[in-house]
């Protein structure tokens, strides 16, 4: 089939930091064209932290609003004991917390939800479904993508955006594994008014415990609870989010954590269970005017809650390095990607990290840990639960002007 011209930019995969690329590129008056391999542009049911950084993201594409009004705005953030429910540490999300230090809210969000908002912004004729990408070839001014229908296209710039199991990336640097992190995760969606008034917990709360911990948070406007269970196993290793299992898993893996948590489980009617892969930090993110975002490129342990949140950061930051209309093509992709790799990479580091520290097997380690944590959240200067400080306080328009002015500087721009 011959080459098709087509958009100036074309982004492989239609999930949410593929459409928030789109919707930024948008913005900035950049033709734009999404392939997607389903036949319809959908997500999972259940839930994604959004945290000031990706609000601040979310108000340059002009969604702020819209985001808001369909997640939950949990006024804290509690971290407790895996058994007695013990407060290990507070984060107060509200007025005189999160909100007034950076300027944005941290939401709880149904995955479905957000991606509604991201594609009700766009132009319904840049979506292009049923194109599952095969494979790239790089070009110095223009790429070209196959698709498994035979399709094949040429664009400007082509964009992977295509998860963690790339064909984009296979492309560029051979397919190779992601790395399984010896955690299975469960998760479940219950009804509120299925709850019991009492067990209506309206913050986003943690329990940790020995080798694993429970996450839950409303979503929907607080009508429905998302839970996640992370345990360290190998018992499990495909990583679908669409396997479904049976509550005895989670009533056996979590025997003797606190009653409240079996409560939430009986009260689900379907759960699924998942591995946990990540991949190592690259130094090249793409070739000639091929590059990549967010789990394509850096995929990473939700224990920072950063996934999506640093896919749409991509996305944004892209379309402002673009905006300028640069005469390199290539050069301006390198260039975002030297901005974002020294953050995605941290960021990654970080979550790995946090796997540990969310798990210790140790009483006395579990100990020094929450000793630690009280002091810090006493006399410490970042008061967020996982020293996320510098994660939170990141702007997309800042970060690209001081990279402009620090290219000035040296000569290079």
């Amino acid at each position: 089939m011959p080459v098709k011209r087509t958009a100036k930019v074309a982004i492989i995969g239609g999930g949410i930091g593929g459409l928030a690329a789109a919707l930024a590129l948008n913005r900035r008056g950049i033709e734009v064209a999404v392939y997607e391999q389903s036949a319809a542009i959908t997500e999972i049911g259940a839930g994604v932290n959004m945290s000031p950084n990706a609000l601040k993201a979310f108000r340059l594409l002009g969604v702020e609003d819209a985001i808001v009004e369909i997640g939950h705005h949990a006024k804290r953030t509690m971290a407790r004991n895996f058994k007695s429910g013990r407060v290990i540490r507070r984060q107060e999300n509200s007025a005189g917390g999160l909100e007034a230090r950076y300027g944005a809210k941290f939401l709880t969000i149904h995955r479905a939800d957000l991606l509604d908002v991201l594609a009700a912004a766009l132009p319904d004729s840049i979506f292009h479904l049923g194109h599952q990408c095969t494979g790239v070839e790089p070009g110095d001014t223009a790429s070209t993508a196959r698709f498994k229908n035979g399709h094949e296209i040429e664009a400007d710039i082509i964009v992977g955006a295509d998860g963690i199991r790339s064909a984009v990336r296979a492309s560029l640097f051979g397919a190779g594994e992601p790395r399984f992190t010896g955690c299975v995760c469960w998760r479940g969606m219950v009804p509120m008014a299925a709850l019991a008034p009492a067990d209506r917990i309206m913050d986003m709360t943690a329990w940790w415990g020995p080798h694993g911990h429970v996450v839950h948070y409303p979503v929907r406007r607080g009508a429905l609870m998302n839970f996640v269970a992370h345990f360290d196993s190998d018992a499990w290793t495909e990583d679908s989010w669409t396997q479904e299992c049976d509550l005895v898993e989670l009533t056996d893996t979590f025997a003797g954590w606190n009653d409240y948590l079996h409560r939430l489980f009986r009260t689900s009617d379907k759960y699924y269970k998942w591995a946990l892969y990540d991949r190592d930090p690259i130094e090249a993110w793409g070739r000639g005017t091929v590059t990549m975002l967010g789990d394509a490129v850096h995929p990473m342990l939700p224990y920072l809650g950063q996934g999506a949140c640093t896919a749409v950061e991509d996305g944004c930051v892209l379309a402002e390095l673009l905006a300028p209309g640069p005469s390199d093509l290539a050069a301006a992709l390198r260039a975002y990607e030297g901005l974002r790799i020294p953050r995605t990479t941290k960021i990654q580091a970080g979550s790995r990290a946090r796997a540990k520290f969310n798990h210790l097997p140790s009483r006395f380690d579990r100990f020094k840990r929450d000793v630690s944590m009280a002091i810090k959240t006493r006399i410490g200067a970042d008061k967020t639960m996982m020293q996320s400080d510098w994660i939170y306080d990141y702007e997309v328009t800042e970060a690209v002007a001081e990279a402009g002015e620090d290219r000035l500087r040296d000569g290079s721009g």
